[in-house]
């Protein structure tokens, strides 16, 4: 069993490092959508979030009103890593099935890309309700992804070793915005 004696927890981005690296996101983001009607969908927690960066990033950039943003819950592991679900939870969200999604492009947003569960979990739920056009955006891409899914707008590819914890802190749940991976004791 793990022990707080036997982690190591290091700060890979800080604040500031992560607001260029967001800007830079935002600005593939804005290359990456077309004209006509977009919405941005936040993976609950920390998703939500950093889509609503992106979205004052993207208003900025284009002068144009900022996008609207939906926020939907999709669970499968713990912070840890542990499993919490078998087949990854979604709770459905009325405000995006009330939507056109065929005559709107969709950009998901999630903190860390693991083992692609949750992306794919997603992308079939937005599919399902007509969807047909998704990008996806992650602040953190491990590069291990088991499932046929990848992210087009990565902040950062993080290859670290398996049993470590990439942790995204992304206020307002935590007080910094940062990235930390969290190293198991031997």
């Amino acid at each position: 069993m793990q022990t707080a004696a036997t982690a190591r927890r290091l700060c890979l981005y800080n604040t500031a490092e992560l607001e260029l690296i967001v800007q830079a996101m935002a600005c593939q983001a804005a290359a990456l959508l077309p004209p006509g009607p977009s919405a941005l969908v936040g993976i609950l927690r920390r998703g939500e979030p950093l889509a609503r960066m992106l979205q004052l990033q993207l208003a900025r950039l284009s002068g144009q009103a900022e996008l609207p943003l939906y926020g939907l819950k999709v669970k499968r592991y713990a912070d840890d890593l542990s499993l919490l679900h078998a087949h990854t939870a979604l709770t459905e969200n009325p405000e995006l099935a009330k939507l056109d999604l065929a005559g709107t492009s969709l950009l998901v947003v999630d903190d860390v890309l693991y083992h692609g569960h949750s992306l794919l979990r997603t992308c079939a739920y937005l599919a399902s309700l007509g969807a047909q056009r998704v990008r996806t955006a992650v602040l953190v891409d491990r590069c291990v992804s088991q499932q046929p899914v990848h992210a087009d707008i990565v902040g950062v590819r993080l290859q670290i070793a398996p049993g470590d914890i990439i942790e995204c802190n992304v206020p307002p749940y935590e007080q910094d915005f940062r990235i930390e991976v969290v190293r198991r004791g031997a």
